[in-house]
């Protein structure tokens, strides 16, 4: 009887009856583009591994969502999406350089996400088609190169490397994500466009092989490891004040192929949900996927990431940035 006693009476515990809050759950991925791009890629290569990393392992369901250069994605995040961290999202990088430079785009702010995790850093690579004249980023400053421009951030940078280093970039933007650009570039309908270098290798490394494209520039702050030769974007301003500048636009490839949940989602899931993210890029089975997608990875964790995208910048060069931000609206 004493026995018996016992056990009920672990039975009762808090311990004995608390079960994880995952526990037979399914966590939904928003990914703000269609299926190709490194955002779907990323996205679904994260959807295949964190929930073995979550207590009660909560399968994952991926539903993409594209539109107004990701902004439907993150507005639906912030604003419809459930706040009970069975939802997490990634989006459009230039989400954030947008509230950063006073465009009303997102309802919402930016920094009031939770942000999970980071597993890149995004210095794309503006490329040509080899039939184009550009062959080079000094090239660039000559002739008029017609880029495709599916995304924000894209958009954005060719708007301020024209105004600040004088390149002659005419873009393009009525395409829907990488997939379409890239035909239209095939197609002879634009001559350029961008890419995480890491995507690029590995969804066309025909391209690269056959020199179908040429390589003209990366965006990130940071060089790409394996183009140490290759201009940033950075490189090309006319002035040290330009650099400032162009430094604040090349800020959002920190952010990279970054992951959310909406904000007002319980301290102890977003915990539970950063905690996972860090378990899984080190986690073999996921690192063997990453080198058989022949795939980067930088990963940065939550708290880091939520702490960059609260950062103060000088008033004066913010201004300069907006007024050239302005420029791209119009």
């Amino acid at each position: 009887m004493a026995l018996a006693l016992l056990a009920a009476a672990l039975a009762c515990s808090p311990a004995a009856a608390a079960e994880p809050f995952y526990k037979g759950k399914t966590i939904s991925l928003i990914i703000g583009s269609n299926t190709s791009g490194g955002y779907d890629t990323y996205g679904r290569l994260l959807a295949r591994h964190m929930g073995n990393h979550i207590g009660g392992h909560p399968s994952f369901v991926v539903q993409n969502m594209p539109g107004a250069g990701g902004l439907r994605s993150a507005n639906h995040l912030y604003n419809v999406a459930a706040k009970d961290g069975t939802v997490m999202g990634i989006f459009d990088q230039a989400v954030f350089l947008d509230q950063l430079l006073g465009a009303a785009t997102l309802r919402g702010d930016v920094s009031k996400f939770n942000w999970i995790g980071r597993l890149i850093g995004n210095s794309a690579v503006l490329f040509a088609w080899h039939t184009a004249k550009v062959k080079t980023a000094a090239d660039a400053l000559i002739n008029e190169l017609i880029v495709a421009a599916p995304g924000s951030s894209s958009r954005l940078n060719w708007t301020a490397l024209n105004a600040l280093a004088g390149t002659k970039l005419k873009l393009l933007t009525g395409y829907e994500g990488p997939a379409s650009a890239k035909i239209a570039m095939e197609r002879g309908e634009v001559e350029a466009l961008s890419l995480p270098w890491s995507v690029l290798q590995a969804e066309n490394p025909e391209w690269l092989r056959d020199k179908k494209i040429n390589l003209i520039l990366q965006t990130g702050i940071e060089k790409n490891r394996t183009l140490p030769d290759l201009p940033r974007m950075v490189d090309l301003a006319r002035n040290e004040d330009n650099r400032k500048v162009l430094e604040i636009f090349a800020t959002s490839s920190v952010v990279g192929r970054s992951f959310v949940a909406p904000p007002g989602v319980p301290k102890e899931q977003v915990d539970e949900l950063r905690a996972a993210f860090m378990a899984m890029v080190q986690d073999a089975d996921f690192l063997a996927d990453i080198a058989k997608l022949n795939f980067d990875l930088e990963p940065m964790a939550g708290a880091e990431l939520q702490a960059f995208i609260a950062k103060d910048y000088p008033p004066a060069l913010l201004e300069r940035a907006r007024e050239i931000a302005r420029r791209n609206a119009n």
